[in-house]
């Protein structure tokens, strides 16, 4: 099953934009909505929202100080995941290596 994609809810701030183009650079899949969009496909008012604010499965971050922590906290998950998978894919080989050899 895939993980779900974090929601950031902007607006035309500048600080908006730049949350986004963090999220941007460093590769983290999201889904965007316009506040102001939101309130009107959606749930109507949202007097309380803060923009920029992230949703995601690890909690609601409504501030740009919180929301770095998130992307930091993705970023090192994705990194440990990276090196997880490759220290499995040469664990394999080396089984591989030493399986084919013991047949031949």
């Amino acid at each position: 099953m895939r993980p779900r994609k974090p929601i950031i809810l902007v607006d035309d701030s500048l600080q908006s934009q730049k949350i986004v183009e963090l999220f941007k650079k460093n590769e983290i899949e999201y889904v965007k909505y316009h506040i102001q969009k939101f309130e009107e496909s959606c749930c109507g008012e949202l007097p309380t929202t803060k923009t920029p604010s992230v949703i995601a499965a690890e909690g609601i971050f409504k501030e740009e100080s919180l929301i770095m922590n998130y992307i930091e906290y993705v970023k090192q998950k994705k990194d440990n995941e990276d090196l997880e998978s490759r220290e499995n894919k040469k664990i394999q080989r080396k089984h591989m290596d030493e399986t084919d050899s013991a047949y031949w």
